[in-house]
């Protein structure tokens, strides 16, 4: 996926907030049933009854996509966890909110993160939440470009 292409799905979404949150609800879920099923995204997508809203086939499709990468991040970024170690949930979130901030610009980094966290704290463990914004918090330098969440 090119970066114009990322990018123009995901800014020409015209969701609110709300919307938003419900569509990183759906993606969670939907890589949640990749992963239970083993196999793959495109797969879990592909079989759907209706096609999902454009950001949600995106980011779901993107993550599948770039996945052996993310996962790559994810580990090197692990301190004292494996990432098989890691709750299945906790992964998935991990991965939809590292292919935003790697590959979808247009939304800010204090979001991606902050939503990340939100999930993690509705969904996984009573730890999840500190422990998301953590990887995260250390994966957004490599990612991003800090001057490019300025004004944002």
């Amino acid at each position: 996926m090119s970066p114009s292409s990322s990018s123009s799905s995901s800014s020409s979404y015209t969701g609110g907030v709300g919307s938003r949150r419900e569509a990183r609800e759906r993606i969670l879920s939907l890589l949640y049933e990749a992963e239970a099923k083993e196999c793959a995204v495109a797969a879990v997508l592909d079989a759907l009854p209706l096609k999902p809203d454009p950001f949600v086939d995106e980011i779901t499709r993107g993550v599948g996509v770039h996945q052996a990468d993310i996962d790559g991040k994810l580990r090197a970024h692990a301190r004292g966890w494996t990432l098989e170690r890691m709750p299945a949930t906790d992964r998935a979130i991990l991965r939809m909110a590292t292919y935003e901030l790697g590959w979808c610009p247009d939304v800010p980094t204090a979001v991606v993160i902050s939503e990340a966290v939100e999930l993690a704290k509705s969904y996984s463990t009573d730890d999840s939440g500190r422990f998301v914004n953590g990887m995260l918090s250390a994966l957004a330098p490599e990612l991003r470009n800090p001057r490019e969440d300025r004004g944002a």
